[in-house]
């Protein structure tokens, strides 16, 4: 059974824009975030510094010399930058009087710079247009990057998230529900949709985006209108699992958290044991899902979920598949490509995050009798992946394990997200 069964504040300002008088923008203080010495070869190359000094700041180390990229802000000195070992969307630096900037990359290249400004001062002069500028303390936030959600439980700041994109019956994990059941938390429109008038009302400090925002400009142009900066999150992009998992530590340097991020981090990768040890197993899989028009959907080959099932020694079926219609981690098929393509897969992962769970194989041969023609159903090892995994991206190191004990035939009582399909 998986371990995860779900898984008014005055305004600070007013009268900067006649629409919003109200609000400002958020984040926190200051800090510096830890080096992570774990290192995952298997996936990828651990990031290296850009320097080769560091310094030890408040307990944890931070690149404090050589920085080379790190922004210019005019009057202000770069102090340092967190030292990340995996992630590979973000970079936080940090500046002289608690000042930090958040460099965040989508999969074009491109990168937003957020400029966290400390409790009670000002922007810098001569700050460039596109630079999103937060003022701390950030402690009403609306969050529909529902993904990410996890990580202010992690930190222990989930009260700072006072709204939200996701009403009870969308979450998979238990925390957003309990805070939204007892008032801590309220619903304030799904993300294409906000209620901006409730976002205004209740003092909102940083709307907190997936990159499905993208697909509605003209929400993002309206609530930065209204003088609430839109921060897109990228941690689905990572295409490293741990690097998903150390986002982390970019909301615990947005939340003046920096040390808990970095301790939260280090206890998910300790309890993984010693990964490093697995070897292949030679056996394939497929992780898929099908909607009622018969269309499966699989994952990239670079995408995390290939990336985790090799290192816990398996090989996705798919060793080359790319999405030639975008940048999207999703590839559409047709049920004819994928039998050709995964019917000699030993595993069948059905991922019941976007569509219904199966209850039995009965199910898997209803959406298609070619179902039964497949090797991984022949030899009964048909697996589902229940639908929290998505919500709880700080646990997916369980999902590794999870693979690893599928790929070895272990004990699936162990296992955190996976069950047998039978």
């Amino acid at each position: 059974m998986s371990k995860y069964p779900l898984f008014q504040k005055k305004y600070k300002h007013t009268g900067r824009r006649a629409l919003a008088a109200l609000l400002v923008s958020a984040l926190m203080l200051s800090g510096c975030g830890a080096a992570d010495e774990d290192r995952t070869p298997a996936v990828s190359e651990s990031r290296q510094a850009e320097t080769d000094t560091a310094q030890t700041v408040s307990g944890s180390a931070v690149i404090t010399e050589g920085l080379r990229d790190a922004p210019e802000i005019t009057g202000l000195t770069c102090t340092g930058k967190l030292n990340l070992g995996y992630a590979e969307r973000f970079n936080v630096y940090y500046y002289d009087g608690g000042y930090k900037m958040f460099v965040v990359s989508d999969t074009s290249g491109n990168a937003t710079d957020y400029l966290l400004i400390p409790d009670g001062k000002e922007a810098p002069s001569g700050l460039p247009d596109d630079v999103v500028t937060l003022q701390a303390p950030l402690d009403h936030i609306y969050m529909a990057a529902s993904g990410s959600m996890c990580f202010f439980t992690a930190i222990g700041c989930l009260d700072d998230v006072t709204m939200t994109a996701v009403d009870r019956d969308g979450w998979t994990i238990q925390e957003p529900v309990d805070a939204l059941n007892d008032g801590r938390m309220t619903y304030a429109g799904k993300y294409s949709e906000p209620d901006y008038e409730m976002l205004l009302d209740n003092g909102c400090d940083a709307a907190i985006e997936s990159t499905m925002i993208l697909h509605s400009p003209e929400v993002q142009e309206m609530l930065e209108d209204l003088d609430i900066p839109v921060i897109i999150d990228q941690c689905s992009y990572e295409t490293d699992p741990f690097g998903r998992m150390e986002w982390v530590k970019f909301y615990g340097a947005l939340m003046g958290k920096e040390q808990e991020a970095d301790d939260y981090f280090r206890l998910q990768m300790q309890s993984l044991g010693d990964y490093r040890s697995y070897t292949d197993t030679g056996r394939t899989a497929a992780f898929f899902t099908m909607n009622s028009s018969g269309q499966i959907t699989v994952r990239r080959t670079d995408d995390f979920i290939p990336n985790l099932m090799k290192m816990a020694g398996g090989n996705y079926i798919f060793d080359d598949l790319e999405n030639p219609a975008g940048d999207s981690v999703l590839v559409n098929l047709t049920m004819e490509t994928f039998y050709d393509e995964a019917k000699d897969a030993d595993y069948l992962i059905y991922n019941a995050t976007i569509e219904s769970p199966l209850t039995g194989i009965s199910d898997l041969e209803e959406k298609s009798s070619l179902f039964a023609d497949f090797k991984a159903v022949k030899d009964g090892h048909v697996w589902q992946a229940d639908r929290s995994w998505y919500q709880a991206t700080d646990h997916l190191g369980d999902l590794l394990t999870d693979f690893h004990l599928m790929f070895t035939g272990g004990d699936a009582g162990q296992m955190t997200f996976l069950t047998p399909v039978s």
